[in-house]
């Protein structure tokens, strides 16, 4: 029987589930590290809690311990119900796994072992090298579900990316004047922004910044950081006029596939225009070899992972979504559809035309939920790696 092959108690999942919770509640505040969640135990009595700060502050492990202390609590002899295995590298912390050690606690329940190459198992082999009980695997497909991106990121090298669309419930997502707002309802916006606030970026391309104006940010919910803002503007065509100059709360990445002595007048323009603290930088990459002019969305995912993007939430334009779509990049799709019909205009993505019907891309329902009067559908492309 191998160390992790083990059954857990009814307490187990209670507490791995308020673990989960806690996990839960730092969804838009600990990128580019994972969210984490922390619940250290002696005798059924809970002695403290915590959850992954913002990166550089404490982990969920050193919230947990803080917090016994705070309570009077020592925590020798403890369980600690951890959702990823504690961390054995010096980062911007010190190892949690060190910290669990030699604060005396005498098991260590693990939903997942973590990914990132410092720490894949390292952490949990200091624990059994301390003489301590370490279980893995108790809701490992619900922690998983918290941290695709980071995940992602680790596995792949690249985050992952989830393409957003309302549209009505004929595939409509613009008439053919252009007008788009508001095909779905207050609600269903207000979710968007939900999915906004615990991305680690927002991407959209040129084509929506003309026509829409959008500042990529999150209003209809509370977040203590904003995602930064991507626009894809291969040739550098921005309009020096739009709102996201005009914002500092993030940065603003613009990626372009333009050589340096044609890059930099126009950059030096858009910098001339927007707010003086905006944090403006431009990505320089390849042209797409299949779509001479165009940005190579492969190598922008690379780009990003490398920069540490965890998850990269698009709202585009058809073309641009059909450009992520055929480039192989995206990993599922967001769909809010509105309980109308509005017949033509532009669809979700250009795609196509198919020859026959196996040609389409092909997707698995992951989740279908109503959110006020639309209809919200969660669908993913099979996995190309295995979180």
């Amino acid at each position: 029987m191998s160390p992790d092959d083990v059954s857990f108690s009814e307490q187990d999942q209670r507490f791995m589930r308020r673990a989960l919770d806690l996990a839960h509640s730092a969804m838009y505040r600990t990128s580019p590290n994972p969210r984490v969640g922390c619940v250290l135990v002696r005798d059924g009595q809970v002695l403290g809690e915590g959850a992954t700060l913002a990166a550089g502050q404490d982990h969920a492990e050193v919230q947990a311990v803080k917090q016994a202390w705070e309570r009077g609590h020592e925590v020798r002899g403890a369980t600690a119900y951890v959702t990823l295995e504690p961390c054995a590298h010096h980062g911007r912390t010190p190892p949690c796994a060190d910290l669990l050690a030699t604060q005396g606690v005498a098991r260590v329940v693990a939903a997942l072992v973590d990914p990132n190459p410092l720490v894949a198992g390292q952490g949990l082999q200091r624990l059994r090298d301390a003489g301590i009980q370490v279980d893995v695997g108790l809701f490992a497909d619900e922690a998983r579900e918290i941290n695709l991106g980071f995940i992602s990121r680790m596995v792949r090298g690249t985050p992952w990316v989830r393409l957003k669309v309302a549209a009505s419930l004929d595939g409509v997502t613009a008439l053919p004047n252009g007008t788009s707002q508001w095909i779905t309802s207050e609600a269903a916006r207000a979710d968007g922004h939900h999915w906004r606030a615990r991305a680690c970026a927002v991407l959209t391309g040129l084509g929506t910044v003309r026509a829409d104006d959008p500042q990529l940010n999150v209003r209809a919910v509370q977040t203590p950081r904003q995602p930064i803002r991507i626009v894809v503007d291969s040739r550098l065509e921005c309009p020096a006029t739009v709102r996201l100059l005009q914002s500092a709360d993030s940065p603003l990445w613009i990626v372009h596939a333009l050589p340096p002595e044609q890059a930099a007048p126009r950059l030096a323009a858009l910098r001339s225009a927007a707010t003086a603290s905006l944090d403006l930088q431009d990505i320089a990459l390849p042209v797409d070899p299949d779509k001479p002019g165009k940005t190579d969305l492969r190598a922008l995912m690379q780009v990003l992972g490398q920069r540490g993007i965890n998850e990269l939430h698009c709202e585009a334009g058809e073309k641009l979504n059909g450009s992520l779509l055929r480039a192989g990049v995206v990993d599922e799709l967001l769909m809010y559809l509105a309980p109308q019909l509005l017949g033509e205009g532009a669809g979700l993505a250009a795609l196509g035309p198919y020859q026959q019907v196996n040609e389409g891309l092909a997707l698995r329902w992951h989740d279908v939920q109503r959110i006020g009067a639309d209809l919200r559908i969660l669908a993913r492309f099979p996995p190309s790696f295995s979180p």
